[in-house]
């Protein structure tokens, strides 16, 4: 048998020696090609089966449709081979080359690929079931649409390769580096993927249902619209990620850093979240029914300098099903091109001085009234907020004198120190803007006042994030049709109006 190997070996080199390349259909079944060069060979359709061709230099070469089941290629350099539609089943390919390869549609059923080079190479609609890719080098590669489901990936270094629409159920990306990687609409169910780098990439629509993602690092990622029901989010890192639309019905978030991650339209029911940090995480658009939550960090750092306690789910549930604080001023008059292009003007330059309203207000015209509504992520802004938005309109005085008595009668009030504090900061910080106001903002206020539909009835109103409404400020005349102007004789909101007005702002402390 021994003799019968060699001859297939010599016979093989002399014919490439002599520049013969195309070997296509070859059978070299158990033939021994260690450390052979054929490299730029054409063995389309080859019969390798248990073939040993450990360290042979096959780069360049076209192995397409070839059966390398159970073949020994390990140190192969297989750089730029062509392997599309070859089998690879049981091969052994530790630390082979395969940079730049092409193995469209391969089969590398239960391959022992381990430490292989794996950059920029082809992999797309592969067959990897339950393949051993340890520490492999998966830079730039495509393996869009491939099967790794059960497949062995840790340690695997991939970054900026595509595994859009791939398979890994069950798979173990444990500790791998795959930062910018494209995980679109892929399915990661039941995978373990411990303490895995996946900073920038793009998860959206993947199918992470009950994946391990403890220690995860996700910073930047988007993960808009992925299923990660049940999936084990502890201590993760989640920091500036896109979540929006995300399922995470009862997975555990517990301790997880989701710091100025965006997670409007997220179904949170029966979650856990104890732990978590959510500085700058907006409260509203999220469905948090049944939630498991003892307390989250609300520090800018995440250092639990800021701590929210719970004393029931409820408590939890209210804090995050909060709605945004809005200021809503209604006209009494009809907007027009002309007034809609002073206001656009005014709150245009009324925002360089108080960038919290940097967003423009929603606007809706009806038959006889106009009413501006502006929203904020933190109820601390509504006073200013209505201080500055009636700046335009010859209400504003009068409205102004009232937020003002509003601002004093909040401090006789028996509140918790540190929100008086902020609530009077506020405010005293849009005056203060306001008193420092360039002259074009002078301007521009006393252009708008002298249209008409800035000089009509108006009504402030403040509606905290607990839906609770106060009226600061209505004209006399506001709701009228015609008739004789008349002084306006308003009066401001009880004591005790303000009172349940403030308690129902969500966790202002």
């Amino acid at each position: 048998m021994e003799a019968q190997e060699l001859l297939k070996r010599f016979e093989l080199v002399k014919r490439y020696t002599e520049g013969n390349r195309d070997f296509t259909g070859i059978n070299l079944n158990e033939a021994n090609l260690s450390r052979i060069n054929l490299s730029g060979s054409i063995l389309r359709r080859a019969s390798l089966f248990v073939t040993n061709i450990s360290g042979a230099n096959l780069s360049e070469a076209d192995l397409s449709e070839a059966n390398l089941n159970v073949a020994r290629l390990s140190s192969t350099n297989l750089s730029r081979a062509i392997l599309n539609g070859a089998t690879l089943n049981v091969a052994n390919l530790v630390r082979a080359d395969l940079s730049g390869s092409q193995l469209i549609g391969a089969s590398l059923i239960r391959g022992e690929l381990v430490r292989c080079e794996l950059s920029q190479s082809n992999f797309s609609g592969a067959n990897l079931t339950e393949a051993d890719l340890r520490e492999v080098k998966l830079t730039e590669a495509n393996l869009s649409g491939a099967n790794l489901s059960g497949a062995n990936l840790r340690g695997a270094l991939a970054s900026s390769a595509n595994f859009q629409g791939a398979n890994l159920h069950g798979a173990d990306l444990t500790k791998a580096e795959l930062n910018g990687v494209n995980f679109s609409n892929a399915d990661l169910r039941q995978a373990s993927l411990q303490q895995v780098n996946f900073s920038g990439a793009d998860l959206s629509g993947a199918n992470l249902k009950w994946a391990d993602l403890s220690g995860a690092n996700l910073k930047d990622a988007d993960l808009s619209d992925a299923k990660l029901s049940g999936a084990n989010l502890n201590g993760a890192d989640l920091r500036n990620t896109n979540l929006a639309n995300t399922n995470f019905v009862h997975a555990d978030l517990t301790e997880t850093n989701l710091i100025n991650a965006d997670w409007v339209g997220a179904d949170l029911t029966g979650a856990t979240l104890t732990g978590a940090r959510l500085y700058l995480v907006p409260r509203f658009g999220i469905i948090a029914d049944n939630i498991n939550c003892e307390w989250v960090d609300l520090s800018p750092d995440g250092d639990r300098t800021l701590i929210q306690q719970f004393n029931s789910p409820s408590e939890a549930r209210k804090f995050l099903n909060h709605r945004p604080g809005l200021v809503r001023i209604v006209v009494n008059a009809v907007l027009d091109y002309s007034a809609n292009i002073a206001l656009a003007t005014a709150y245009s330059e009324i925002a360089r001085h108080y960038p919290a309203m940097s967003c423009p207000p929603d606007i809706e015209v009806g038959y006889r009234r106009t009413t501006l509504t502006f929203r904020f992520d933190s109820d601390e802004h509504l006073l200013p907020a209505a201080f500055l938005g009636i700046l335009p309109f010859n209400d504003a005085l009068e409205t102004q004198k009232n937020i003002v008595a509003v601002s004093k009668n909040i401090g006789n009030q028996d509140l918790k120190n540190n929100r008086v504090v902020q609530l009077c900061k506020a405010l005293n910080l849009a005056i203060n803007n306001l008193n420092e106001a360039t002259e074009m903002l002078q301007t521009v206020v006393n252009s708008a006042r002298k249209t008409k539909f800035f000089q009509s009835p108006t009504q402030t109103i403040l509606i905290s994030s607990g839906q609770e409404s106060l009226t600061v400020y209505s004209h006399q005349n506001f709701g009228r049709r015609g008739g004789k102007n008349q002084e306006s004789k308003f009066s401001l909101p009880a004591g005790e109006k303000i009172v349940d007005f403030l308690a129902s702002f969500d966790y202002l402390d």
